[in-house]
């Protein structure tokens, strides 16, 4: 889901919100070193990240967040992300999801 808001009638700037929910696959879920890396890739983008878990939300970009949220192999995710580079950040993310944070 994204939408497009401009802000003032000669400012072109675009703020993007998109949500996305993210299946965790990988056996030990978002333990240290996964919630370390999506950390490490959120910080790349200057959208604002927040990462849902039931009534939970925590700032993508904070390793302690994530752990705190206790992450389990099948459980899913809801990320909430605004700001410019919205769509850029969510492709990144899903990618790194999928993909099981490069382990087996």
């Amino acid at each position: 889901m994204v939408n497009h808001y401009s802000s003032g009638k000669n400012k072109e700037k675009v703020v993007k919100i998109m949500e996305l929910t993210l299946k965790i696959d990988n056996k030990a879920g978002l333990h240290a070193r996964p919630a370390a890396l999506f950390a490490q890739k959120a910080s790349a983008f200057k959208s604002t990240i927040m990462i849902c878990k039931g009534e939970k939300s925590v700032n993508a970009k904070s390793i302690i967040g994530i752990m705190g949220l206790g992450v389990k192999q099948g459980e899913s995710l809801l990320l909430k992300i605004e700001g410019a580079d919205a769509e850029e950040a969510a492709t990144a993310l899903e990618k790194l999801v999928t993909q099981n944070f490069g382990e087996e």
